[in-house]
């Protein structure tokens, strides 16, 4: 698939999500918890794909109404570690090999740097106890539980 028509496609399902799911949550005082969200988009789509990370931005900012996370956990751990984390066989993402998954990694970690008081950057190759204890330190700072 196209770069272009793949980044379409999935902000059109990031919109569906914000309107059907997303909005009516936090506009009845819900706490709202995604395991991707525009991010993921500029990483893929931007850093990784090719395309220019502003472009995908800026159709994200339209998708998703502007809807954005107030916090972002990063989980972050070399490709080879989480390569061999694989319980599964590769998907379509994971199959484009180490170079793909670093440039994603680096993306990420690139987008962490310019946002740092929105994305919290986690070690993911800690044990799951530690980084559990570490999401939920920092989710407590956004609750103000």
């Amino acid at each position: 698939i196209d770069g272009r028509a793949e980044m379409l496609l999935y902000m059109a399902a990031r919109s569906q999500l914000v309107e059907e799911v997303i909005r009516p949550a936090h506009e009845s005082g819900a706490v709202v918890v995604s395991d991707r969200f525009l991010l993921s988009n500029i990483v893929y789509q931007g850093y990784a794909g090719g395309l220019p990370r502003d472009e995908v931005a800026s159709v994200g900012g339209v998708a998703t109404g502007g809807v954005m996370p107030e916090k972002v956990f990063l989980l972050d751990m070399s490709p080879q570690a989480a390569a061999e984390r694989w319980e599964n066989e590769p998907d379509r993402m994971e199959s484009r090999g180490v170079a793909y998954l670093q440039s994603l990694r680096e993306g990420f970690l690139e987008e962490a740097s310019r946002q740092p008081n929105r994305i919290c950057v986690i070690d993911a190759s800690e044990s799951i106890d530690a980084i559990q204890q570490r999401i939920r330190q920092a989710a407590q700072e956004v609750l103000g539980a």
